[in-house]
């Protein structure tokens, strides 16, 4: 069996590990340290799976007097465990049971902010189990409010802003088919305006881009008599995100941007002021962008957002032989950070 890079990094990590001569607790925090070095930035998915096996081993080791040591490891393979590729659930619900294992102790014993992480973490996790048809959508808002207790504005920016993406990210996800459909909508663009109230396109230029990118699918798709106004905020958001996405440093996340930013246009009048003369411009300068973001799309081998905007291209081919304004369009592109 041919022996990878990723393998003898392991393997050496291990040799390191049990040749020292230190106590059981000073050896799982180096093999804390490894496992996260390796998951920080893997390579490929055998340097998680590695990781992973490092917080087992750490597990091993743990003394049974340090509960909240034990607690924290699993937290910490918790969140190699969610990064995992996969298209099913199963390391997505390995990774649920370690957090609800560690949270009990990080309560008790452990700091506001590494429990308010975890709930960060877990909240994330219960949302992708979500789209997966593995838990609901109002466990992960539950869980995200939950870490906003600690995770505050003014002592904790950062955090605050991933929260608040992820928060309206998932209200964004509920069917709208109920009373309350509007409201979470709402929500949706408050969390997203509150997150860039301390996101900066100076000092956080990629989630500054990644904020007003779904800023805008909010705004574009929210039920509201003020149709017009919210599609011209949306365009501006997309424009906003656009002075950091390229097609040479951001490859998938600029098309992703092109194509909301054409479903936009699809929406709007050529002139605002005389809606009824259609939108023709408006219409062929969406099929440009569509037409780049599909390229993309298929030179990374995304092949279900190229077949999607295939569609969407010959629907807006009929609009643009019509001459008239369409109100289709294509699913919006967000993204959840954690």
């Amino acid at each position: 069996m041919t022996t990878t890079v990723a393998d003898h990094q392991y393997q050496q990590a291990i040799s390191a590990i049990e040749s020292e001569d230190a106590s059981p607790v000073e050896k799982v925090e180096m093999l804390i340290e490894i496992a996260m070095g390796l998951q920080q930035r893997p390579k490929s998915a055998q340097q998680i799976l590695d990781a992973i096996a490092l917080y087992d081993r750490a597990i091993a080791l743990c003394p049974d007097t340090e509960d909240l040591l034990k607690a924290r490891i699993l937290a910490r393979k918790g969140t190699a465990l969610q990064i995992m590729p996969s298209q099913g659930a199963n390391y997505l619900l390995k990774a649920h049971a370690e957090f609800e294992t560690a949270l009990p102790v990080l309560k008790t014993s452990g700091t506001q902010e590494e429990t308010a992480e975890a709930y960060m973490n877990l909240g994330l996790v219960q949302q992708n189990l979500a789209s997966l048809h593995q838990g609901t959508i109002t466990d992960a808002i539950a869980t995200y409010q939950l870490a906003l207790r600690t995770f505050t504005r003014d002592k904790h920016p950062a955090e605050f802003a991933i929260l608040h993406n992820n928060l309206a990210t998932a209200y964004l996800s509920i069917p709208m088919t109920d009373q309350r459909a509007k409201m979470r909508e709402a929500l949706a663009v408050q969390s997203f305006e509150e997150a860039l109230k301390v996101v900066t396109l100076i000092d956080q230029p990629s989630e500054y881009a990644m904020l007003q990118n779904n800023l805008g699918n909010a705004l574009q798709y929210v039920s509201s008599s003020h149709g017009v106004e919210n599609n011209l905020r949306a365009l501006e958001a997309y424009d906003e995100a656009l002075k950091v996405r390229t097609r040479a440093d951001a490859p998938m996340e600029y098309a992703n941007t092109l194509s909301n930013k054409a479903n936009c246009l699809r929406n709007l009048p050529d002139d605002i002021e005389q809606p009824e003369a259609g939108n023709r411009d408006r219409l062929m300068q969406a099929r440009t962008l569509y037409r780049e973001a599909s390229d993309i799309f298929a030179e990374f081998g995304d092949s279900g957002k190229v077949s999607l905007l295939n569609e969407v291209l010959q629907e807006l081919e009929a609009d643009i032989g019509t001459g008239k304004q369409g109100s289709r369009g294509g699913k919006g592109f967000g993204e959840s950070r954690i």
